[in-house]
């Protein structure tokens, strides 16, 4: 039950939720926490914030408070690499990503989760790389005091089968570059490729173990890509070569080499002409010429779930259409940005 209380009158009662303050363009958060016990002070900032009245709670068996709700509903859907404290705020409790990773959202779950109505639970889109402690998500009861089954049902619906929020780890691996291209091989024009591939790489804490460069014919990029093999390479990244004219045959060599599984083509600007294979256990990725010139391309999707551990398909390449679109800012904010989402 909530009764309300002038806020004239509510000297030396005790907050049952934290009221926010919001300054524009200044400030958010916490003006009086939760368990505040308000004073004589308190009274005319509380005014300016909207408060007249304040509540005094008297809660049932059947009803639940939005923080201990919150901390149920947090560990109902985080999973493995994730984490939260019993530390609520206005609310709501925050998840956190315990290592550098991928975050992977069950998305249907939490449609179904959300669907219920007076619980929430807000994440990052799924497939985005994370940092160690990064927020993914946020959990929360919408009203002050709701009714306990209903939460209790929510965290039963995440509890059951897998969790709704993970963060997969990022596997550090040895990497084979293969440079292609005729102009390059022979000297014609400078490499710049490699620096690109290395950065990205690097990025994710993997090593490049060998470098080796083919001119426009097949059997010779095949051969090179062995040698990545041969070199104890665990992924292995083409560059160029990837277009439709008669020289481009890149896709050819990585035939050559053996590779299986290969998925040519994704609906993702720029990056069309990406491709992805297996050679054994090995992954096997064809970046067009775009890699080179654009910041960021379908290869910055695919690398993270690629050292994840994921196999891609047709349909995951075809699911990535529906926000495959670089707006090519001036300035690049990926991954804080709609490509790939």
């Amino acid at each position: 039950m909530k009764k309300q209380i002038p806020v004239a009158q509510a000297v030396g009662m005790v907050l049952p939720h934290d009221i926010t303050e919001i300054v524009q363009d200044k400030f958010k958060g916490t003006a009086f926490k939760k368990g505040h016990i308000i004073q004589q002070k308190d009274i005319e900032h509380l005014r300016r914030l909207g408060k007249e009245h304040i509540y005094v709670l008297e809660l049932t068996n059947d009803e639940i408070h939005e923080n201990e709700a919150a901390v149920l509903l947090a560990a109902a859907v985080s999973g493995n690499g994730t984490e939260y404290t019993d530390e609520v705020r206005e609310g709501k409790a925050n998840i956190r990503a315990t290592h550098d990773g991928l975050l992977k959202i069950n998305k249907e779950q939490l449609f179904q989760f959300n669907l219920l109505g007076e619980v929430i639970c807000s994440t990052l889109h799924t497939n985005t790389p994370v940092k160690k402690g990064g927020k993914v998500a946020a959990v929360r009861l919408i009203p002050l005091v709701g009714e306990r089954k209903l939460v209790m049902e929510a965290a039963a619906l995440a509890e059951a089968g897998e969790k709704i929020i993970q963060v997969l780890p990022l596997a550090k691996v040895k990497a084979g570059l293969v440079i292609t291209g005729s102009e390059v091989f022979y000297g014609r024009i400078e490499d710049k490729f490699e620096a690109v591939l290395r950065n990205k790489l690097a990025a994710f804490g993997s090593e490049v173990v060998r470098v080796g460069f083919a001119p426009d014919d097949a059997s010779l990029i095949a051969a090179e890509i062995r040698l990545c093999l041969e070199a104890g390479a665990e992924i292995i990244i083409t560059s160029g070569g990837m277009s439709v004219d008669p020289d481009d045959v890149t896709r050819q060599g990585i035939q050559e080499a053996g590779a299986e599984d290969i998925v040519y083509g994704t609906p993702v600007l720029p990056g069309a002409m990406f491709l992805v294979g297996r050679i054994g256990q090995a992954a096997v990725v064809g970046v067009p010429a775009c890699g080179m010139f654009h910041k960021i391309t379908v290869l910055d999707l695919v690398l993270p779930r690629l050292l994840a551990g994921e196999c891609l398909s047709r349909a995951d390449f075809a699911a990535m259409g529906h926000g495959g679109l670089c707006r090519n800012c001036t300035i690049c904010h990926y991954p804080a940005c709609n490509f790939g989402k």
